[in-house]
């Protein structure tokens, strides 16, 4: 899927990005449905990041140290939910034992756009496919 990007970018070259999200990394580009750790937002909102640690595409490539000033990324919340159970089991001797099990909550992000703090902005395109849950 190519994407045009503006604003200082070549055409027809994907921008990505390495941004940071509730203490985890990710490399995303527009277009990318992610599930990160639950952020406290409604289905449909648009949310927006501005830890960016790395902007790319073609000959151009940023890097923060440690962030990128000016430079964010947007995504729209497309889901709220949870990941399958995992049982976690606890053996001690003596024949005692324990069960439990444990449900990650999650946020589904759509990456609208991605803009590298200096006129370059690379956006998805309207439709965008949904993943299966």
């Amino acid at each position: 899927m190519q994407i045009p990007p503006t604003g200082g970018y070549s055409q027809g070259v994907l921008m990505y990005t390495v941004v940071e999200i509730k203490g985890h990394q990710y490399k995303l580009k527009a277009g990318d449905l992610i599930d990160v750790e639950r952020i406290e937002a409604e289905e449909g909102a648009t949310v927006t990041f501005d830890q960016v640690l790395l902007v790319a595409g073609g000959a151009k490539t940023l890097v923060g140290a440690p962030v990128l000033g000016g430079a964010k990324v947007t995504a729209k919340v497309m889901r709220q939910g949870r990941t399958r159970k995992i049982l976690v089991l606890k053996r001690k001797p003596g024949g005692s034992r324990r069960k439990n099990g444990h449900r990650q909550c999650y946020t589904g992000l759509l990456i609208t756009e991605i803009n590298d703090g200096q006129g370059g902005v690379t956006k998805a395109e309207a439709k965008a496919k949904v993943a299966k849950k």
